[in-house]
């Protein structure tokens, strides 16, 4: 099969070569998966520049979304061959190659309905989001949620179950063809928070009051700004640095307007109670059914144009996810 692997660390186009590999055999508790489709993350960049907190030994293939058929199984597992789905690799043995093995605690069954680009840009984002505004910040119909960020992956991700929560959603973008697709999204109110203030337009949106939870995949300066516009017994979410800088959170703000600084591992969390990432599944399937959420997909490559996409991911000028396809 073909497989791309990281043989040297460096930028994608330095680190990946593309490599004839034996097809996998699972063992006890595993899957083989036939790719149809898998999704590109920031990390698979980290991973080639050796800056991903996880290093496996070169060669290693990374890719860690993929959609499929189930070819084969190993012994002890329920999922039958034929079924499909959508499954998260694990490193040295990612899903950027035309097989994959994966635990069957990863792999997760799909409706016909599904698409298989859709169901690799799915899992990460979606469930993260899930993760975050239901279990975490605890969001109620009715309330306000500001989400930055909001045409990237999680951030798409996070203003569709924000909606389907019933919530008022307010979503920041870096230009006006990002606010543009928030809108398309569901956003009630987007900003340009190039050219706008996102603090004193959310105060008035909310009539002084602030959002009741705030999404923030960016921290550094969004994280400070944040602060000023976020409610009485507010949440603020961490869900990552995009922007760089790791903020500090000033206790004595917290407590003069009561509000949470709740940080958000959904790794951690799908670790430690891989039952309720099950169940979160399920939900979310029934909410792609019912037309509430689908994954916004940028583009989708050519099985060899792996690096290409990621350098285009790493410049950050794209929305949604980056899918290839074998």
């Amino acid at each position: 099969m073909k497989a791309w692997t990281v043989v040297r660390i460096g930028d994608p186009q330095e680190a990946l070569e593309l490599a004839e590999l034996p097809i996998p055999e699972p063992k006890a508790g595993e899957v083989l998966v036939k790719m149809e489709a898998a999704a590109l993350n920031f990390f698979d960049i980290l991973q080639c520049q050796g800056k991903y907190q996880e290093k496996p030994d070169l060669p290693f293939t990374p890719g860690a979304e993929i959609s499929g058929v189930v070819e084969k199984v190993g012994e002890g597992v329920s999922i039958s061959p034929g079924q499909r789905v959508l499954a998260t690799p694990q490193l040295p043995s990612g899903g950027l190659a035309e097989w994959a093995v994966v635990k069957e605690e990863g792999v997760f069954p799909i409706p016909e309905s599904l698409s298989y680009s859709e169901a690799a840009a799915l899992f990460i984002t979606y469930q993260t989001a899930y993760f975050a505004l239901h279990r975490t910040a605890r969001l109620q119909k009715g309330e306000t949620l500001l989400v930055h960020a909001g045409s990237g992956g999680v951030g798409s991700a996070a203003i569709q179950l924000g909606k389907a929560a019933g919530a008022t959603v307010i979503a920041t973008a870096g230009s006006d063809e990002k606010t543009a697709i928030c809108k398309e999204l569901g956003a009630d109110q987007v900003i340009n928070y190039r050219t706008e203030d996102f603090v004193s337009i959310v105060k008035e949106a909310t009539g002084g009051k602030g959002a009741n939870v705030i999404f923030d995949p960016v921290g550094g300066d969004t994280f400070d700004r944040s602060r000023k516009c976020i409610a009485f017994e507010g949440r603020l979410l961490v869900i990552g640095f995009a922007g760089g800088r790791i903020a500090d959170a000033p206790t004595n703000h917290a407590l003069i307007k009561n509000y949470s600084v709740v940080g958000v591992h959904f790794g951690l969390f799908r670790n430690l109670y891989p039952e309720e990432v099950m169940k979160a599944h399920y939900e979310l399937m029934a909410l792609y059914e019912n037309g509430a959420i689908r994954p916004m997909i940028y583009e989708e490559y050519s099985f060899d144009k792996v690096p290409d996409a990621l350098d285009l991911l790493g410049d950050r000028k794209t929305y949604g996810k980056l899918v290839v396809k074998p």
